[in-house]
């Protein structure tokens, strides 16, 4: 059974940086993806960004994301990192990882399998 804990969220000031990580375990292959996505009060769940384990790179699609969130893999760890610069109140929400079974990078939630607790990230003065 995949196992997802997310970990790194908390309380930040506007302009201030996170690094979420996203430990995951029990995969049986090495094609998976791995996405983050965010969900604030009253709002819907958000794609923010994706990796796959083959991938060097990932994709980030929210357009609030571009150009202040990254996504990075270490496989060696089982950890996808997600670091959050320049942060904004509106980036407020519970962030989850979620992993896929294959080589898949999608900002579907429907897509993945396995999601994470979630880890809360408060951007305030």
């Amino acid at each position: 059974q995949v196992r997802l804990v997310e970990s790194g969220g908390g309380l930040v000031q506007p302009g201030g940086s996170l690094r979420l990580a996203c430990a995951a375990s029990g995969f049986t292959s090495d094609k998976y993806g791995i996405g983050w996505f965010r969900q604030a009060p009253g709002k819907e769940r958000e794609g923010i960004s994706c990796i796959t384990s083959y991938s060097e790179r990932g994709t980030t699609y929210a357009d609030s994301g571009t150009g202040r969130f990254t996504i990075s893999r270490d496989n060696a760890r089982n950890t996808v990192y997600l670091q959050m610069n320049s942060l904004k109140p509106e980036d407020t929400a519970v962030y989850y990882c979620a992993a896929v079974n294959w080589l898949v990078c999608t900002p579907v939630p429907g897509v993945y399998n396995y999601w994470g607790q979630g880890t809360q990230v408060t951007v305030s003065s």
